[in-house]
Formats: C-alpha cells, sequence, structure tokens
C-alpha cells in the first residue's frame, strides 16, 4: 500500500512544479505601446494627487520593465514642476519651472493594464524629491565670539 502512495505521491510533485511560473520583471522598449499609456498615467496620478497647486510633466523614464506573464509595468520616472497649474488643457507644453520654485521628483511606479477592457490601475508609487533642488537650507546663526572655543 506505502509504495504505491509515494510512487503517486512522487509523480504528483514534479508535475505541481510545470505550472509554477516564476514572475519576474524584464526590461522592455520604452516605446512599447502599454507601457507609454501607463507612464501617462502614472504621471497623470501624480501630479493630480500632488497638494502642490502646479503640475507636473514627465522629464525622463529611467528603467521600464514588465512582469512576465502579466501585463504589470514598472518603471523609475523623473517629473519636473511646470509653470502652469494642474488643471491648464496643455500640459504638454508647459515650460518647467526654474529658479527659487524649481522642484525635481524621482519616482518609482507599478501599474497593473488591462487593456482588453482599457482599464489601467496605479498598483504602487514611491517618490522623493531630488537632492539639490527646492529652497536652500536656512544658514546657522553663526556662534557669538564669546562661545567660539579658543577664542
Amino acid at each position: 500500500m506505502f509504495p504505491k502512495a509515494s510512487l503517486l505521491l512522487g509523480l504528483t510533485v514534479p508535475g505541481s512544479q510545470l505550472w509554477t511560473f516564476r514572475k519576474a520583471f524584464a526590461d522592455i522598449s520604452k516605446n512599447h505601446g502599454y507601457f507609454t499609456v501607463s507612464v501617462e498615467l502614472a504621471v497623470t496620478c501624480f501630479s493630480s494627487g500632488s497638494e502642490d497647486a502646479q503640475a507636473h510633466r514627465l522629464l525622463e523614464v529611467g528603467r521600464a520593465q514588465q512582469e512576465s506573464w502579466t501585463v504589470i509595468f514598472l518603471m523609475d520616472l523623473e517629473l519636473g514642476r511646470t509653470i502652469c497649474r494642474k488643471r491648464a488643457e496643455d500640459l504638454g507644453h508647459c515650460p518647467l519651472q526654474e529658479g527659487p520654485g524649481e522642484k525635481k521628483v524621482s519616482c518609482t511606479f507599478v501599474v497593473d493594464s488591462q487593456p482588453w477592457i482599457t482599464q489601467f490601475t496605479l498598483v504602487n508609487s514611491t517618490c522623493q524629491q531630488n537632492q539639490g533642488e527646492g529652497p536652500p537650507a536656512p544658514a546657522a546663526d553663526p556662534l557669538p565670539l564669546d562661545d567660539v572655543p579658543g577664542s
């Protein structure tokens, strides 16, 4: 009885390995049709979800990847703050803000796309302001001469 059960069990375990797919992200073309739509969605979601009154525009696409066996995209984007308000009609031609209000943000987005039903969903996003951007840090007050060691 036991040899038959172990033989049957031995056949089912390797067979189950055939149906396990390893999902990993692989590099894709930045011009991939569904990827470009996903980038537009990510930029729009960031801009509209931001507390900033100004709109943001895509500056550069870094990483462009697609999860195997799915239409889920992973992307690294650099966004820049524009001089236009969020509700402006033509944000694509809106100039970037320069000077004290200049701000660039680096973000990683994950977008799940289901193009067969025209549905694109932002799954995750993490963003951080680029170093060296934004207003300068306030200068420290100089120490009075009587507090400086050795004076």
